[in-house]
């Protein structure tokens, strides 16, 4: 490498394969993985269970003081706690999708997350995906990937997931719910979703999750000098 870190920043929106692509990516390259929306569904997984509505911006901030989250990786995995509890798996549920929505348009939340955000590029060469890495976490990085793909196609992709999960839902509820958070996330005053102005936007409609990493993983390489 010719210099010790390096900060890529994957952005999309849901459904578009961004998080598979970024920790194959991490573990290929030997960078540390970082999932902001995590951290955003951890807030909105602790809104929910304290019974305050996702609409409700200054219940929301109010609660932000008791949170108490951390991220850990368990072999090469990130996990989300709550304190002591493993929520990693709980702010999946499909309801949560909409509470992270809901809260990451929250200047106050935003606020609390996008330093502890940045702190993660100081010391470590790191891959991270979210909506707006490339936009406000990470204007910096040295490479920038926007995915994009339709939007039935992601909510297919979203409905399989779940299905293979477990928790299965309806495509055509995927489909309208995942419609209804494009707009909020694209519309959204603070840090909308959209590509940087320097981003190498990847339409991976009907790619294969391999087919994606190679194609990104080409481009970081020849961007950064990697061999």
């Amino acid at each position: 490498m010719n210099r010790k870190n390096y900060k890529i920043a994957i952005d999309g929106p849901s459904g578009s394969g961004k998080s598979t692509l970024a920790k194959n990516l991490a573990l290929k390259l030997g960078f540390v993985y970082v999932d902001t929306g995590a951290m955003y569904r951890t807030v909105g997984l602790y809104v929910c269970r304290k019974g305050v509505s996702k609409d409700d911006s200054d219940g929301i901030t109010s609660l932000l003081p008791e949170i108490d989250m951390h991220l850990d990786y368990i072999d090469g995995v990130q996990h989300v706690f709550l304190k002591d509890e493993d929520v990693s798996c709980d702010i999946r549920l499909p309801h949560i999708s909409e509470y992270a929505s809901a809260v990451s348009k929250i200047p106050a939340v935003r606020a609390l997350l996008t330093p502890v955000q940045r702190r993660f590029g100081e010391h470590h060469s790191i891959i991270m995906d979210g909506r707006d890495i490339g936009t406000v976490v990470f204007p910096d990085a040295d490479v920038k990937i926007f995915l994009s793909a339709p939007v039935e196609e992601r909510a297919r992709r979203r409905f399989e997931e779940l299905s293979e999960r477990g928790t299965p839902e309806p495509y055509e509820k995927v489909l309208e719910e995942m419609k209804i958070r494009d707009e909020r996330d694209a519309s959204r005053d603070i840090a909308p979703s959209k590509p940087a102005d320097d981003a190498f936007i990847l339409d991976n409609s009907g790619f294969t999750s391999e087919k994606t990493f190679n194609t990104v993983l080409s481009i970081i390489k020849e961007k950064i000098g990697l061999e």
